[in-house]
């Protein structure tokens, strides 16, 4: 498996402590920006499956908004249940004002 790295935003869609959740294929990923960090995670609650896009910032994770689990937004562990699976978290680079996302691609088997 490889890393392909795929533009998702520009830096003016996401403010200052927003969250941004955008389809990519077969993904949805929650973009957040804290202290000027743009990070990316998969937009999947692993306790019940909800969105976390509707959830707040705090402290460097993304809550639940229907539970109260969290994450944290460089790793994608949980950091608070009722969640005790993590979720995915991206490499993210912007380049002249566009956020790309190094999301995994399977690789071709022979």
């Amino acid at each position: 498996m490889s890393d392909d790295y795929v533009m998702i935003c520009t830096e003016k869609d996401l403010d200052e402590g927003a969250i941004l959740v955008k389809n990519t294929g077969d993904r949805s990923i929650l973009l957040a920006k804290q202290s000027g960090i743009i990070y990316a995670l998969d937009d999947i609650c692993t306790h019940d499956g909800a969105g976390l896009g509707d959830g707040d910032l705090i402290d460097g994770q993304i809550q639940c908004p229907r539970h109260g689990a969290r994450f944290d937004l460089k790793t994608g562990a949980v950091t608070r249940m009722p969640a005790i699976i993590g979720i995915s978290a991206y490499k993210v680079k912007v380049d002249q004002g566009k956020v790309y996302v190094a999301l995994p691609t399977e690789e071709p088997r022979l």
